[in-house]
């Protein structure tokens, strides 16, 4: 498998931990102090860092650094959109689709010398 797409893949598994211990508390332990939505937090954060630091070392052997951070924007949105959409109960913006088309220019950008 390539470097790019191990390193994607593994992101995407990453940004689903990372987006649900950051937002998820909201939905799931709105009725917690926020010390424990805080402390449930970090235990999936950690799980999101496991995925993550590999992640990010197996793709700098290829990548450069702004490649590897604008794949990890874009993919940010990838998984935020639909997480706030289906989980959250958020109802869909357009501003949804202008957001993506400047990080798909951003990807465009820093990938085009590649």
């Amino acid at each position: 498998m390539p470097v790019w797409l191990t390193t994607a893949l593994m992101l995407v598994c990453s940004n689903l931990f990372m987006t649900y211990a950051w937002y998820g508390h909201l939905k799931t332990l709105e009725n917690k102090p926020w010390y424990i939505a805080a402390l449930i937090s970090w235990g999936i954060a950690l799980g999101e860092y496991m995925i993550q630091v590999p992640a990010n070392r197996i793709g700098y052997t290829k990548l450069s650094l702004g490649e590897l951070k604008i794949m990890q924007e874009a993919i940010t949105l990838m998984v935020f959109v639909p997480f706030s959409i289906f989980f959250m109960h958020q109802s869909f913006r357009l501003d949804y689709v202008w957001a993506g088309l400047c990080i798909l220019g951003a990807v465009f950008f820093i990938f085009r010398g590649a």
